[in-house]
């Protein structure tokens, strides 16, 4: 099978990005990490989005954002913060491992780099938590470098541009030549970024806008009229059912029982109230065995359902008051209502406590 119909040329791909970047000048979109025209990108600014940025949306990212970058207002300061408030300012925005590599990184960056970001991309893959993408965007963003930062909607512009048949993932290599071939030796930032505005607000997954589209002319998925078969895609299998139990443990002075994950794997290092081993053929009616304490405990209606990236969970929640005498379990601590918000916890214990303490 023929994945892309024949290569470009370079005439071609000097137009194209020339067309891109002018419609850029005009519609790029002011984000809280993006500089003005005229102005200097700040790598860490760049670094702390695109991390941000991976998995999460540009509309839930700016909030977190904001409040991040106003806590740790630069690598140092986020070098020199404890783990335990990087995961707190991180808390809700999932995908927690990117929080520990963060950190991690930020301590690299301050002790082998003196504080400064590399400029080549062999030397951002040496960091914590950078991959290719991250590379290519602070390279090209933040210092200018002819460099490629193929994200989703990158993928998504090209495939339709050139209309690749090979489905993603292993279009992959020829979408990152691809757009390698396009990048101009000038503005190369701009043009990354460029490519990510096209992909979030004209060239979407559904109905794209082609009549607004600065690369409708050389478009092949457009000519076809088949923009939105493209990018092809493997079929997803989706994870088992794992099902569990959550346990809310309250003490008579408001108090809550929290005690925090390992700090390896899902949920490294975050805040949680007490659960069970989550599995396929884990047995609800079993699931008192797994309480931290023992004491009058009473299932709450219903259950509360996530969805991790491989996974389906269904966790049954239970609640019960203690004395106020009552110690934790080992490695428990009581934690008083009004700091939970404080507390480093992912959305599926936010559900969990919402479903016990009614929000």
């Amino acid at each position: 099978m023929v994945s892309v119909l024949d290569a470009p040329s370079k005439t071609d791909s000097t137009e194209s990005a020339a067309a891109l970047l002018a419609w850029y000048d005009r519609h790029r979109r002011i984000l809280p990490w993006r500089a003005l025209p005229g102005e200097t990108p700040d790598p860490y600014r760049v670094w702390l989005s695109e991390i941000m940025l991976q998995q999460t949306t540009v509309t839930a990212v700016k909030p977190y954002y904001e409040r991040f970058l106003a806590r740790f207002p630069t690598v140092e300061a986020l070098a020199q913060a404890p783990q335990e408030a990087v995961m707190q300012a991180w808390a809700g925005l999932g995908y927690y491992s990117r929080a520990r590599n963060l950190h991690a990184c930020a301590k690299m960056v301050v002790a082998v780099h003196g504080g400064r970001f590399p400029a080549e991309e062999k030397a951002l893959l040496s960091l914590p938590g950078i991959g290719a993408y991250t590379a290519g965007a602070i390279a090209a963003i933040a210092f200018g470098k002819v460099a490629v930062a193929v994200d989703g909607n990158v993928e998504r512009v090209m495939s339709r541009l050139h209309a690749v048949t090979e489905p993603l993932p292993s279009a992959k290599p020829l979408i990152r030549e691809l757009t390698l071939a396009m990048v101009p030796q000038r503005r190369p930032g701009d043009f990354a970024q460029a490519l990510m505005d096209l992909g979030a607000t004209i060239c979407t997954p559904k109905k794209p806008a082609c009549v607004l589209c600065p690369l409708a002319l050389p478009c092949r998925a457009r000519a076809a009229a088949l923009a939105e078969t493209f990018p092809r895609k493997e079929t997803k299998t989706t994870g088992r059912l794992r099902r569990g139990a959550a346990f809310v443990a309250l003490r008579a002075d408001g108090r809550v029982l929290l005690r925090t994950r390992p700090p390896k794997g899902l949920l490294g290092g975050m805040a949680e109230v007490p659960v069970s081993d989550w599995r396929h053929d884990y047995a609800i009616s079993e699931a008192l065995r797994d309480a931290p304490l023992a004491g009058p405990w009473r299932r709450a209606p219903g259950t509360v359902r996530h969805v991790f990236t491989h996974f389906p969970l269904e966790l049954a929640v239970f609640t019960a008051t203690f004395g106020i005498d009552t110690a934790p379990p080992a490695g428990g601590r009581w934690v008083p209502r009004h700091d939970l918000a404080g507390e480093a916890l992912p959305n599926v214990m936010r559900k969990v406590l919402e479903k016990a303490l009614g929000g």
